[in-house]
């Protein structure tokens, strides 16, 4: 089986990684019971890398990822952890906080709720405009010399903040969105990672859902992200749905599913380039799994380009005051 190193600095991981956030929130109710399952089949299947931040649900996340690490080899999985997100009791949103202070308080949690003694990757859900990148990642290189932390990680940083963070720590990867629906990171960003050595960890390959799922702008709850992502919108929905529409029938004409080939085709994109699969149901998983055995062709490969150019998707990635806080789009 084909593995990936996260850079030149990282840990070696099955060729996809589990995303749990979906099973703690944004996208909705879900069954703690069937996001079990979910994780132990993942890891089951061979899959070695969990990615959670401890925002997801509030802690909710990492308390589900702790009963399941209970019944595995702690030794042998990859825990990714996000931190920096501040949220009241209600869920709202209050900003971003990286303080090297803020950074080992929210660490000792985040080690309490999953029940082990370190993480493999620590990261910056964002980059605080408050505190200087090189602060934020000294603090973590800290808890790297005292062993709590293996790695350190990076998400939705540019390429001058890569390189700041760089001058202070080795950094393993970038987290960050890629998709064939989503590829500004091709802008610079890649580019800038390949440089330095750090690999790509590239989330919302299915972009939430769109790449696989049939809905009606109408249809999401208060509170899932789709509710007032841009691309789910009326109008954008349309003209999104019909560009996977022709991706569906490239799947269909290689007889796998279009997840598979959306996952596939994010894989293609680089050996250092490792896709997170986001679910909490077990079938679906194990439709995503299958994407490990997708060989695209350069032809294959052309033909995705030409049906989905790149900025061809209808709506920002996020809303607009979300966009603002992405340092990954300013380059």
């Amino acid at each position: 089986m084909k593995t990936i190193q996260l850079g030149q600095h990282g840990p070696v991981t099955f060729p996809l990684g589990l995303g749990c956030m979906g099973m703690s929130d944004f996208y909705g109710p879900a069954d703690d019971a069937e996001s079990l399952r979910t994780i132990n089949a993942g890891i089951e299947a061979g899959m070695t890398l969990l990615d959670t931040g401890d925002f997801y649900g509030m802690g909710h996340n990492e308390l589900l990822i702790g009963q399941a690490l209970k019944h595995h080899d702690r030794s042998k999985l990859i825990l990714s952890v996000k931190f920096g997100a501040q949220r009241d009791p209600g869920g709202n949103w209050l900003g971003l906080d990286t303080r090297p202070s803020a950074i080992k308080t929210a660490l000792a949690y985040t080690l309490k709720r999953l029940g082990t003694d370190y993480i493999d990757i620590y990261r910056p859900a964002r980059l605080d405009a408050q505190v200087p990148i090189e602060d934020t990642v000294g603090a973590i290189a800290d808890m790297v010399k005292a062993g709590y932390v293996r790695h350190i990680g990076l998400s939705e940083m540019g390429s001058d903040t890569i390189r700041r963070a760089v001058s202070v720590h080795p950094i393993c990867d970038l987290q960050i969105e890629y998709s064939v629906l989503s590829r500004g990171i091709e802008d610079s960003v890649l580019k800038t990672c390949r440089q330095l050595g750090l690999g790509i960890t590239a989330y919302g390959v299915l972009s939430r859902g769109l790449i696989g799922g049939e809905f009606k702008a109408s249809q999401f709850a208060k509170g899932d992200f789709r509710s007032y992502s841009p691309r789910f919108q009326p109008g954008n929905l349309e003209q999104n749905q019909s560009l996977i529409d022709q991706l569906n029938v490239m799947a269909l004409s290689k007889g796998v599913s279009v997840a598979q080939l959306a996952i596939a085709w994010v894989a293609a994109q680089g050996n250092d380039i490792l896709p997170l699969v986001g679910t909490r149901h077990t079938q679906r998983l194990a439709d995503s799994l299958k994407a490990v055995e997708v060989v695209l062709s350069a032809a294959d490969l052309a033909a995705i380009d030409q049906a989905i150019p790149k900025g061809a998707a209808a709506g920002t990635r996020y809303a607009s005051l979300q966009m603002s806080h992405l340092d990954s789009e300013r380059g």
